[in-house]
């Protein structure tokens, strides 16, 4: 049992939040508060804003906010946990502590990171010492002594026994080793995992070694050219993205995320300057790792090798990459068999293709447009059978309609033809997926929505006497449980004027209700009655003209579906909708 509040509270004494994240943003003292550029965006003006009074930070560029945590947890791309040990080691806070009793797997978990990260010091060491290493590396590989520290490459002796043998001199059990992935059982006994092979370890988002992907450095086609750590408590494949701890910052900059498939390629990559640059183990691209890159960017450009396997692997991550919610993109190379291969001919072709990716349905469209025999029935059979199956997930009916045509028009069938096969392939994604499609869409592609509905609300808050633009405001057009619990209140308390965060309603919501302090003392509080009133009009109007848009696309598309008597409903639907919008520019142009 882990004690979180009170090691949320310990922290929180300890650090000041202008502090945290001066290691991340450069902050400059703007009266009470410190200013900077948002990190989480390109934009150029200062526009990130730190409250030590009220230990909260919000970015006005990405809308984004909230305290210390919530912080570490955007720019570290981690989960609640992994931010509490992160800021716990800032504040020198041992968080055992906090534990209600002894916690072995927390202990097992210490250690095997000590254990791992003694390995990898150990391996580099050996990597100095191995001539055959060395000219792979930097004659063969071309890669400069400054990459190789930063990506830790090292070396595993050929003894069979050299790290093991060296860890348990410092008293490391066969368990903790055994944990590790780093020894397995020989007919001689207990001997390393990794033997005669370049090493390169496998980091977490924080920059823990947690594994080792192992390259054998002679030909010989009865070895496998790699290895990777098994399963451990650390390490999953499924989940780790290599690379990443080095190239989260770059992601975030650019928008974007390139995936390729070897470390190798991340590593050339990365040392020409393309550090938006990440590989998964192999081809075997997983949910959990376009889950992982999401917290980052949602435009994914994945550029696996020219051969079968790697093309295939491409198109078996066009559905997971739908069930994510990720725009996926292709990069084709030309002229080369993987990136490594084209940067050591020319690195700008390699910044050529980065910044030429085809979004990934035109790319399966141009895959088997060049593979099959469109004149003949059995190849536009075969066409349309790959290519409808992924169109009925898109979960957009103006791209599907769009991608409809376009294969009408490549294979002279027509559109209604295309369109019955789709509604033979099954039905469409459930009102559920479209919903959770909708919601992600508005999380984090429609910024201006949620900017407008917090604008809105921090006017709200502390002008009493303009608490009528809330009116016509509902819960269905509001983003998140913050927002419907505000406006909940003030509607139920109108004319309410003393200390919001005092109030019980309101307690649990409390960080946010500090963001809205904090917009309001940047936007609005100098203004005087009028501008303020107008403000809020002009905020009220374009939240409900949104929302009124939003719907009626939905009921659209909810009508293609549906029967005449359910249509003359929806129709109504949408009429009241017309009548709400007009009604409310009415009453705030009279």
């Amino acid at each position: 049992m882990f004690k979180y509040m009170d090691a949320v509270e310990e922290i929180k004494s300890r650090l000041s939040i202008e502090d945290v994240i001066s290691e991340y943003v450069q902050l400059k003292r703007a009266g009470r508060n410190f200013r900077g550029t948002s990190p989480f965006t390109s934009e150029k003006t200062p526009s990130f804003m730190v409250s030590p009074e009220k230990q909260i930070w919000h970015d006005f560029s990405s809308g984004k906010g909230g305290n210390i945590f919530s912080f570490i947890m955007e720019v570290e791309g981690l989960d609640f946990k992994g931010a509490l040990e992160l800021l716990a080691r800032k504040a020198s806070i041992d968080l055992e502590q906090f534990r209600t009793s002894s916690s072995p797997d927390h202990k097992m978990k210490d250690q095997l990171l000590d254990v791992l990260k003694l390995s990898a010091k150990f391996y580099q060491t050996q990597f100095s010492k191995n001539q055959q290493a060395l000219e792979y590396i930097f004659k063969k590989r071309q890669f400069t002594k400054d990459i190789v520290l930063k990506f830790q490459l090292g070396y595993s002796p050929n003894n069979g026994s050299a790290l093991t043998n060296f860890l348990k001199k410092k008293s490391f059990s066969d368990q903790v080793l055994k944990q590790a992935g780093l020894t397995v059982q020989r007919y001689r006994g207990t001997g390393d995992m990794f033997i005669g092979r370049l090493m390169i370890p496998l980091m977490d988002v924080q920059g823990n070694v947690i594994g080792f992907t192992a390259r054998y450095l002679d030909d010989d086609p009865n070895v496998p050219k790699y290895i990777n750590t098994p399963q451990t408590p650390l390490y999953d494949k499924s989940r780790h993205v290599y690379g990443l701890h080095l190239a989260k910052e770059a992601i975030r900059k650019k928008g974007y995320a390139v995936i390729v498939e070897g470390n190798l390629d991340v590593i050339a990559s990365h040392q020409i300057g393309f550090t938006e640059v990440v590989a998964t183990a192999g081809t075997a691209l997983t949910e959990m790792h376009l889950k992982t890159l999401s917290r980052f960017t949602h435009d994914i450009r994945l550029c696996f090798d020219q051969d079968s396997a790697g093309q295939t692997a491409a198109e078996r991550a066009i559905p997971i990459a739908a069930k994510v919610g990720v725009n996926l993109s292709i990069l084709t190379i030309k002229g080369a068999k993987d990136p490594d291969e084209l940067i050591k001919k020319t690195p700008d072709s390699w910044k050529a293709t980065i910044e030429k990716p085809q979004y990934v349905i035109d790319w399966l469209i141009e895959r088997y447009r060049n593979q099959l025999d469109l004149n003949s029935v059995q190849g536009k059979r075969q066409f349309t059978d790959v290519l409808l199956t992924v169109i009925r997930q898109l979960p957009d009916s103006v791209e599907q309609e769009h991608y409809l045509d376009k294969i009408s028009a490549i294979i002279g069938t027509s559109r209604e033809a295309l369109q019955s096969k789709l509604t033979g392939l099954g039905a469409k994604p459930s009102p559920n997926l479209r919903k959770i499609k909708a919601q992600l869409s508005i999380d984090t592609t429609d910024l201006e929505q949620t900017k407008t509905q917090n604008q809105l609300l921090a006017i709200m808050l502390f002008r009493v006497n303009l608490r009528k633009s809330l009116h016509n405001i509902t819960s269905e057009m509001l983003v998140g449980e913050g927002a419907i619990t505000i406006v909940d209140f003030l509607l139920k308390n109108p004319n309410y004027a003393g200390n919001l965060l005092s109030e019980p309603a309101l307690r649990k919501v409390a960080d946010y209700v500090k963001i809205l302090g904090l917009q309001y003392e940047a936007l609005y509080q100098d203004l005087d009655e009028l501008e303020a009133h107008y403000e809020a009009n002009r905020l009220q109007i374009r939240l409900i003209d949104h929302f009124v848009k939003t719907k009626k696309i939905a009921l659209a598309q909810t009508m293609r579906e549906s029967d005449e008597k359910t249509i003359d409903s929806l129709l109504a639907e949408a009429k009241k909708l017309d009548e709400l919008l007009k009604y409310t520019k009415g009453v705030n142009n009279g």
